[in-house]
C-alpha cells in the first residue's frame, strides 16, 4: 500500500486553463494554454485529443505530469481537472492550476499553495468541482488597463504587440515554476520565483 502511495505521489496534474478554439488563441485568457504549449515544446511532447482536455504526459526528474487544456471552456474547467485528477489517482496536493490574473501587472508570476477564486470563473469552478481550494495555483498577471464594465472585453481580447514582446519571456519562467514544483514542492518553488 505504501508503495503504492509513493507511486502517486510521484504524479502531478499540471491544468493549464483557456478556451478551445481560433477565435480565443491570441487572447489574454488563454495564457495557460500558452504556458502548456510552451512547456510541451520545451520537454518535446505533444498534446493529444482525450476525454474533456487536450492531454499530454510529460516527465521531469523522475516525475510524471499529465498536462491537460480542458476542452470544457474556461467556465467548466473543473469537470476535466476532477475527471484527470481521479482517472490518474493525483492527490490535491499535486495539483496545479495555471491560469490568468488581472490582479497582477502582465508578466508577473505568482505559486500559492491555496486561496480563493479572486473573481476567475475557472478557479470558482475547479474549487466547486474538487469541493477544496487546497490546490496549488500559477497564476500569470495579464494586468488590467480596460475601462469601467469591461473587463470581459479586455480578458477575452487579443494581446497588444507591447504586451506580447512582455509576456513571451515569462513563459520560459513559467515553464522553469512548473518544473520546479514538480521536483522541489511548491514551498521552495515560491520562495525561488515569487516577486522575482
Amino acid at each position: 500500500m505504501k508503495a503504492f502511495f509513493y507511486f502517486c505521489s510521484m504524479k502531478y496534474l499540471i491544468a493549464c486553463l483557456g478556451n478551445i478554439g481560433a477565435e480565443y488563441a491570441n487572447t489574454r485568457h488563454n495564457i495557460g494554454f500558452m504556458v502548456a504549449d510552451h512547456l510541451a515544446k520545451d520537454l518535446e511532447c505533444t498534446f493529444t485529443t482525450s476525454r474533456l482536455a487536450m492531454v499530454s504526459e510529460m516527465k521531469h526528474k523522475g516525475r510524471q505530469m499529465i498536462v491537460i487544456k480542458p476542452t470544457t471552456y474556461m467556465n467548466l474547467s473543473g469537470k476535466a481537472v476532477k475527471y484527470w485528477a481521479t482517472q490518474e489517482k493525483i492527490p490535491i496536493e499535486n495539483i496545479l492550476v495555471v491560469c490568468d490574473d488581472l490582479a497582477l501587472p502582465t508578466g508577473t508570476l505568482r505559486m500559492k499553495k491555496k486561496g480563493s477564486d479572486g473573481g476567475h470563473n475557472g478557479l470558482k469552478n475547479i474549487i466547486e468541482a474538487l469541493g477544496s481550494s487546497e490546490f496549488c495555483r500559477l497564476r500569470i498577471g495579464i494586468g488590467n488597463d480596460y475601462a469601467k464594465g469591461k473587463q470581459i472585453d479586455y480578458v477575452i481580447g487579443e494581446w497588444k504587440q507591447s504586451e506580447i514582446d512582455e509576456i513571451q519571456p515569462r513563459l520560459d519562467v513559467a515553464v522553469e515554476m512548473i518544473k520546479s514544483f514538480v521536483a522541489i514542492g511548491p514551498d521552495l518553488t515560491m520562495n525561488q520565483y515569487n516577486n522575482k
